[in-house]
């Protein structure tokens, strides 16, 4: 499908659809899951065959009955009203948009949201998601595949900070933190002790403290926060981008910014030459007062 015209009509939709959105989230309290199906349309991306990922094809029967879906029609029924109210804005920009707001509204990092991203009708095999009951190699299979670092990895694994494992979806039930409407560090912190009494680790979570490399970051981020808020905006937008080439990046968008540069360049030249008016009329104003003060001066 044709990639939507980023104007300003668009961005303007964008901004009216990102409020309702943190209405949404906010009173339905439904951040955990609109972070996941933000992370389950993008995290299908093969940066091999260039398929897949942030594409909206997540809202197909085809895909959204896919095992590790399991749930998520929840969210694109919640989403629906928004589309209908914001027809402009492609599927595939608005779930990601709900999982940058989601991440927001519970007291995350902004993440740069830069819009523009077709939908697909073409929906991805099954079994490109992680499976949450292997180990760190299959982790690094599936995150390389999207094209991602070992960086990305923990730091998007930390996501978990959000939501709950419910056994109809993963087979498995709990919450990784004390707080699963609040987005923090605590899901690392968590990581690194012993015994969390009532807290959900599943063997993908475990990888994140048996493997050294992982482990180095997991560390980091549980005695620093910023730092994980850092990394993850970083790690999130690069997911919700996969495949995707940001408007302003094509050759029809450098030819508007080229544009706007000379249009940019030629209102600083008129100021600029404005302002040499301004100040030669001042130094002749004042040249002739100094002329009459030396006159008026010659009398006396």
């Amino acid at each position: 499908m044709a990639a939507p015209v980023v104007d300003a009509a668009y961005l303007k939709e964008i901004d009216k659809a990102r409020r309702d959105l943190r209405a949404l989230i906010s009173s339905k309290n439904c951040a955990p899951i609109m972070l996941r199906l933000a992370w389950h349309d993008a995290g299908t991306y093969d940066v091999n065959t260039k398929t897949g990922g942030p594409n909206g094809s997540i809202r197909l029967e085809e895909e959204y009955t896919h095992g590790s879906n399991a749930g998520l029609k929840i969210a694109i029924d919640l989403l629906e009203p928004i589309k209908e109210k914001h027809p402009k804005i492609t599927y595939a920009d608005l779930y990601q948009l709900a999982g940058v707001v989601a991440v927001e509204v519970t007291g995350g990092p902004t993440i740069d949201f830069v819009p523009g991203r077709r939908d697909s009708k073409v929906c991805p095999r099954e079994g490109r998601l992680p499976d949450a009951k292997k180990g760190p190699q299959h982790l690094r299979d599936i995150f390389y595949r999207m094209g991602l670092s070992d960086k990305d990895i923990v730091a998007l694994s930390g996501g978990h900070t959000l939501g709950k494992a419910h056994p109809e979806r993963s087979g498995f039930e709990g919450a990784w933190t004390k707080e699963p409407l609040k987005f923090d560090n605590s899901y690392f912190v968590e990581l690194l002790k012993e015994e969390s009494e009532g807290l959900l680790k599943l063997p993908t979570d475990k990888a994140l403290v048996e493997d050294p490399i992982f482990r180095h970051y997991v560390e980091l981020y549980a005695k620093d926060d910023d730092a994980f808020f850092r990394d993850y905006a970083e790690s999130h937008k690069k997911l919700s981008e996969l495949g995707f080439t940001p408007p302003r990046q094509s050759g029809s968008s450098s030819k508007c910014d080229t544009k706007a540069s000379v249009v940019l360049a030629q209102s600083a030249v008129g100021v600029a030459v404005a302002a040499a008016v301004v100040v030669l009329s001042y130094l002749y104003e004042i040249s002739k007062k100094s002329e009459r003060g030396a006159g008026l001066g010659g009398k006396h």
